[in-house]
């Protein structure tokens, strides 16, 4: 059994084990957007003092 592809037809095995693997993938992209911090939110300026300390 070969599709028009020339591959070997997936089993209904295959193709469940397919679905739930993308569902999870889904479902981990869903979650980590929701937890996902804005860069704005996580970077601050910081005033970098070193080169005073190099200065006589």
């Amino acid at each position: 059994m070969r599709n028009q592809d020339d591959k070997p037809a997936q089993s209904r095995g295959e193709q469940i084990q397919a679905a739930e693997h993308e569902a999870a993938k889904q479902r981990l992209l869903a979650q980590a957007e929701a937890e996902r911090i804005p860069a704005e939110e996580t970077t601050k300026a910081v005033p970098d003092r070193r080169w005073r300390r190099e200065q006589p």
